[in-house]
C-alpha cells in the first residue's frame, strides 16, 4: 500500500513547483524540507501515549500546506478546526477531536474567546507571531517517521448542517488513493496546475485539491480566503488548468458580471459537486471549459456521476449496488412515474434514502462517535442521509437531505424538487427551501431566494411564474418567501440551512400568504408577533 507520506517523500530532491502563493513559490524539495521542520517542532509538544492531533485553525496560507506535509511525515494528525465556529462550540470541536497543539493566527484568536483553553495556552502556536519563525528555524528537521496505510492523517469536520459537526477519519492510504483517483479522472499533467480556493480543512480542497497535486507532482495554488470576483484573475496569474469546488463556488463566480474574454484562460477543467444543471452549463460556457460535476460527500464510498445524456433534473447514475431505500421498511423504492408535464406522480414512494448496498471503501468512521458511524453502516449497508428517487432507466434525482422532508397537511415531500422549481425563475440566483412550524402541526414551506443583482422581488410575479410550473406539487408553494442579495453560507459555500431554519421569518425581508390560496403579501411586524409563539415549538431542536 502507498501511503502520503511515500508519496511525498519521494519528491524531496524535486525543485517543479508544489505551491502557489500571491507572488511566492515553494518547491516540492522546500515543501519537505518545511514539513519536516514543523514535524520537529510538533515533537517538542508531543506527550507520549496521547493521540498525535494538532489542530489547524487558518486561512488558505502557506502554513496550512506545511503543517499538513509535516503532520504526514511525522505520523501526526491534522485537525482542520473549521473557522466558521467560534467560542465555547469552538472549544468543543477542538477538546473532542485530541489536539496536543493549536496552529492559528492572530486573526483568529479572538474566535477563541469563550473556547475555554482547549488546549493550554503554552501549546498554541500563532504563526504571525514574533516567536514563531525562530521557534521553526531553531527546529532542525525530524526525521520521517514509519506510517501505515490506516494510520489515521486527517479530521475532517461535516459541514454541519444539522446541530455540532462531526469529526470524519482520514487515513494516510485513503488520501493517496484519493490522489491517484482524481489524477486519472481529470487526466492531470506535467503542465497543470490546481487551484483550490476553498479552505483546506474543507474535503474539495483536501480531497480533490491538493492529494491530486502532490500525486501528480505539480503545483497547487489557493488564495486565503474563496472570492468570487477574485477567481479568473487568480487562474489567468497562476496559469491553473484545473479548478476544484463545491457547493455555490460557480454560482457565485458565475455571479460576477460577464466580460467578453472570460473564456480567454488556462482553465481546462472544474471539478466538484453539488452545482446546479443549469450553473454547470453556464460555467463552461462562459468559461470555455468542461465541468465535470458528481455527487459526493466528506464521508465518501457513494459516487453518482453526470453523464450528457441523462434527462435534465438528473443527478446521474451510480453502480448496480448503489439504491434507493425506503428507511422505514428496508425496502427498495419503486420507480417514479412521470406525468407528460414532468410531474412525478409517485413521489410519496419512490422517494428513499440512497444506500451503497456493497461498501468496500472510503469511508473510516466518525472519530470518537461509535453512535454516528453504527448509524452510517446498518446491516452491512451504507446509508448516506441523503434522499432520492429513480426513473425506470435508472437515473437518480436528488431530493434533500435525511432531515429535510416537510409535511404539509399530511403529505410528505422532500425539498429538492421545489428548489429545482423555484431555480427555474430568470430573477433567483440560489434558492433554499426549508420547514417552519405550521399552527397547530406540521410544517409550512419557506423559501430563501438569492436575487440577481439589479432585481426587485415581485411577490404577485413570483406567484404566477409558480402557478404556470406544471411539476409543483399542490402543497409545494412557499408560504414564506425571505429574499436576499446573498444567503448565509457555510465555509464549504454551501448554503446554511440551519441558520435560515432557526431565523425563520423573525429577520430578513418576508412575504408570506396567511392561508393557502392567498397571495403573497409582506410580512409586518404584526405578523411577526402573531406567528412568534409557533418558533417556541422548535427552539432547541438544532435544525432538524
Amino acid at each position: 500500500m502507498t501511503t502520503a507520506a511515500d508519496v511525498l517523500l519521494a519528491r524531496a530532491d524535486d525543485d517543479h513547483p508544489a505551491l502557489l502563493f500571491e507572488d511566492r513559490t515553494w518547491t516540492y524539495r522546500q515543501l519537505v524540507d518545511e514539513g519536516l521542520r514543523r514535524a520537529a517542532v510538533f515533537s517538542q509538544f508531543h506527550t507520549a501515549g496521547r493521540p498525535p492531533h494538532i489542530g489547524v485553525l487558518l486561512d488558505n496560507v502557506p502554513e496550512y500546506l506545511l503543517w499538513l506535509t509535516g503532520a504526514a511525515l511525522a505520523g501526526a494528525v491534522v485537525v482542520g478546526v473549521n473557522s466558521t465556529y467560534r467560542g465555547e462550540q469552538l472549544g468543543q470541536l477542538i477538546r473532542h477531536t485530541d489536539c496536543e497543539l493549536l496552529v492559528t493566527a492572530t486573526a483568529h484568536e479572538p474566535l477563541l474567546e469563550g473556547a475555554g483553553d482547549p488546549v493550554p495556552p503554552d501549546r498554541v502556536l500563532v504563526v504571525d507571531d514574533a516567536a514563531y519563525a525562530p521557534l521553526i528555524a531553531s527546529a532542525g528537521q525530524a526525521v520521517p517517521a514509519p506510517v501505515a496505510d490506516d494510520d489515521l492523517l486527517l479530521l475532517i469536520f461535516t459541514s454541519g448542517t444539522t446541530g455540532l459537526p462531526k469529526a470524519v477519519r482520514c487515513t494516510q492510504g485513503r488520501l493517496a488513493r484519493t490522489g491517484a483517483h482524481v489524477t486519472t479522472v481529470a487526466q492531470l499533467g506535467a503542465d497543470d496546475v490546481v487551484y483550490s480556493p476553498l479552505p483546506f480543512f474543507h474535503s474539495s480542497s483536501l480531497f480533490t485539491g491538493w492529494s491530486s497535486a502532490f500525486t501528480a507532482g505539480i503545483p497547487i495554488a489557493t488564495r486565503p480566503r474563496f472570492s468570487a470576483s477574485g477567481t479568473l484573475p487568480d487562474i489567468r496569474r497562476f496559469n491553473a488548468t484545473f479548478l476544484t469546488y463545491t457547493g455555490k463556488v460557480l454560482n457565485y463566480i458565475l455571479a460576477v458580471p460577464e466580460q467578453p474574454g472570460d473564456a480567454d484562460s488556462p482553465l481546462r477543467l472544474a471539478m466538484g459537486n453539488e452545482a446546479s444543471a443549469r450553473d454547470i452549463k453556464e460555467f463552461a460556457r462562459r468559461f470555455g471549459c468542461a465541468v465535470r460535476d458528481s455527487y459526493g460527500s466528506t464521508e465518501g464510498i457513494i459516487i453518482i456521476r453526470r453523464d450528457p445524456s441523462m434527462p435534465d433534473g438528473a443527478l446521474g447514475v451510480a453502480a448496480e449496488t448503489v439504491k434507493v431505500v425506503n428507511p422505514g421498511t428496508g425496502e427498495e423504492c419503486p420507480p417514479a412515474r412521470f406525468a407528460a408535464d414532468g410531474r412525478v406522480l409517485n413521489l410519496d414512494e419512490a422517494v428513499g434514502e440512497i444506500v451503497e448496498t456493497a461498501p468496500t471503501s472510503g469511508f473510516e468512521g466518525y472519530y470518537r462517535n461509535e453512535e454516528a458511524t453504527n448509524a452510517r453502516f446498518r446491516d452491512g449497508w451504507y446509508w448516506s442521509g441523503d434522499l432520492a428517487y429513480r426513473d425506470a432507466d435508472g437515473w437518480l434525482y436528488f431530493a434533500g437531505r435525511s432531515n429535510e422532508w416537510l409535511r404539509v397537511d399530511g403529505e410528505n415531500f422532500a425539498v429538492a424538487p421545489v428548489e429545482a422549481i423555484i431555480l427555474r425563475h430568470p430573477d433567483i440566483r440560489s434558492a433554499a427551501v426549508y420547514a417552519v412550524p405550521d399552527d397547530p402541526v406540521g410544517d409550512r414551506v419557506m423559501a430563501a431566494v438569492e436575487l440577481r443583482d439589479g432585481v426587485a422581488f415581485d411577490p404577485a410575479g413570483f406567484d404566477a411564474f409558480l402557478a404556470a410550473q406544471p411539476d409543483l406539487g399542490t402543497k409545494w408553494a412557499p408560504a414564506f418567501v425571505r429574499t436576499t442579495t446573498e444567503l448565509p453560507k457555510l465555509a464549504s459555500m454551501k448554503l446554511d440551512k440551519t441558520r435560515l431554519r432557526r431565523e425563520a421569518w423573525r429577520t430578513g425581508d418576508i412575504y408570506w400568504r396567511p392561508a393557502r390560496g392567498e397571495p403573497l403579501r409582506p410580512l409586518d411586524d404584526r405578523d411577526r408577533a402573531r406567528l412568534e409563539p409557533l418558533l417556541g415549538r422548535t427552539e432547541g431542536m438544532g435544525g432538524q
